[in-house]
């Protein structure tokens, strides 16, 4: 192989591993049956608002000879779409039938026959067996937003029947068979541009996807989408970025997504797969942010604990601190020296975690004296559940493990201050991050939906969130 072959190849590793996504979202059978219910009732809406121009000719009456007619003031008073399919086209989009549709107007009509007689009355347009076929194609717009667009339309009026009445309405029975051409022409006409608009507006609603989602002052999400999305003849499938970012400065970490798929499940509109690389992106982002620290001080201990910060406590087990700093508050500097390691695997989550603690005397000036530092080694629990539109948990301590990085009071046992250590992690630092992971992380959402009926699996490196969708407003 030649160099510039292999540099080649090199080059495109970066781009093969970026194109895998964090974030997978199916959306099945029961979900588009859903979705067409909705637009549906925005189509009929839409065409509802039908106008039919005023029509006006002249017309050889046989016994009457030229009537000259105008039909005006036409509005459509009635409009059903009772009987409609949405079906997926694997590689394309979806295609939607309308069949035995009906529109009913009412207008008026006035005629002048024998030069100098003239009547007026109104007149009722049932127009039945109406078919409409569109097919849409569905990509992703410029910002990673589905975007949705009419490919070709085809509309069909069925049977019409006009009725008239008053005055000299046997005038118009007796050509209204080329009226009632007219008027099914000037109603086919509008149709498929009124489905293209309506299906066009859907994208005003696309709009709302959360492409880019703000969690708090540090971070955001980004869930555009890497590709259009692959349909099937059961699902359509949207492959999301699903990466956490600094909310100032996007930086990739140093790890990326690996593939995986989503089970063939269609018991819920909606699937959503979230795989470990999505909550170990916001460990990286967090940690580079300096979130990850927290000073510990004795205030944040319960009144009810024997064990206090301060250094008659600490003077207990390393007698050099007593000596050299009596009677002095303590603090604690508790936070990570890297990112922390998020593993799923059927039925569990854990996260591993490298940090330290790092203990300072309080001096009266407010000065703080570091004591020591110890190197630390965790593991935690998390529990999942989704709320709302939002990634929930919290995290239950395993293990820890520490050692002495450096001291500045002598050599110690470390293990004599385990019980003093776990007791500030479990009712100081785990409560300050359940707080935190309490209040969620975004998920993708478009507009004012919420998420019913949600069950949550952990599975091998991914989980799979299925739900069931409702919008309001």
């Amino acid at each position: 192989m030649s160099p510039c072959c292999l540099l080649a190849l090199l080059a495109l590793i970066p781009l093969t591993l970026a194109a895998n996504p964090g974030v997978k979202v199916k959306l099945t059978d029961k979900g588009i049956e859903y979705g067409k219910q909705i637009g549906m009732a925005s189509l009929q809406q839409k065409l509802k608002t039908i106008k039919v121009p005023d029509l006006s000719g002249t017309e050889k009456v046989p016994h009457v000879g030229k009537v000259k007619y105008s039909l005006t003031g036409m509005t459509i008073v009635n409009l059903g779409l009772p009987k409609s399919a949405l079906v997926l086209v694997p590689g394309t989009g979806v295609s939607l039938a309308i069949t035995n549709a009906f529109i009913n107007l009412h207008g008026n009509w006035r005629v002048r026959y024998f030069r100098f007689m003239q009547d007026r009355g109104s007149f009722d347009l049932a127009v039945n067996g109406l078919t409409i076929t569109a097919n849409i194609a569905i990509k992703s717009d410029e910002t990673g937003r589905p975007m949705v667009s009419t490919v070709n339309c085809v509309a069909n009026v069925g049977r019409a029947s006009i009725k008239f009445h008053g005055g000299a309405s046997w005038l118009y029975n007796l050509f209204k068979s080329y009226i009632d051409k007219a008027l099914r022409s000037a109603l086919q006409k509008q149709i498929c541009p009124l489905v293209a608009d309506a299906i066009t507006d859907m994208n005003q609603h696309l709009k709302t996807f959360n492409v880019l989602a703000k969690v708090d002052q540090y971070a955001e999400i980004e869930y555009s989408m890497g590709t259009s999305p692959t349909i099937s003849k059961s699902s359509m499938e949207f492959s999301l970025k699903g990466e956490f970012y600094n909310i100032v400065k996007h930086q990739e970490p140093p790890f990326s997504p690996t593939p995986f798929s989503l089970p063939p499940q269609g018991n819920n509109m909606l699937y959503i797969g979230v795989s470990s690389f999505t909550p170990n992106s916001a460990g990286f982002v967090y940690n580079n942010a300096g979130a990850l620290s927290l000073y510990v001080t004795d205030d944040m201990i319960p009144p009810s604990s024997p064990i206090r910060l301060n250094t008659g406590t600490f003077g207990v087990f390393i007698p050099e601190i007593a000596k050299r700093f009596p009677g002095m508050m303590m603090k604690l500097l508790v936070k990570t020296v890297k990112e922390p390691t998020i593993s799923l695997e059927p039925n569990n989550v854990t996260v591993q975690a490298s940090g330290t603690v790092t203990a300072y005397a309080i001096q009266p000036n407010t000065t703080l004296s570091p004591l020591f530092v110890l190197n630390m080694e965790g593991s935690v629990s998390a529990q999942l559940n989704v709320t709302g539109v939002k990634l929930a948990g919290a995290i239950t301590l395993n293990k820890i493990e520490m050692t002495l990085g450096t001291s500045y009071v002598g050599q110690f046992q470390v293990q004599s201050l385990d019980n003093i250590f776990l007791m500030v992690l479990k009712v100081v630092v785990i409560p300050k991050v359940n707080a935190r992971l309490e209040k969620g992380f975004p998920l993708p959402s478009i507009g004012k939906m919420n998420l019913v009926n949600t069950q949550l699996q952990v599975l091998k490196d991914y989980m799979l969130i299925g739900t069931d969708v409702q919008f309001t407003g």
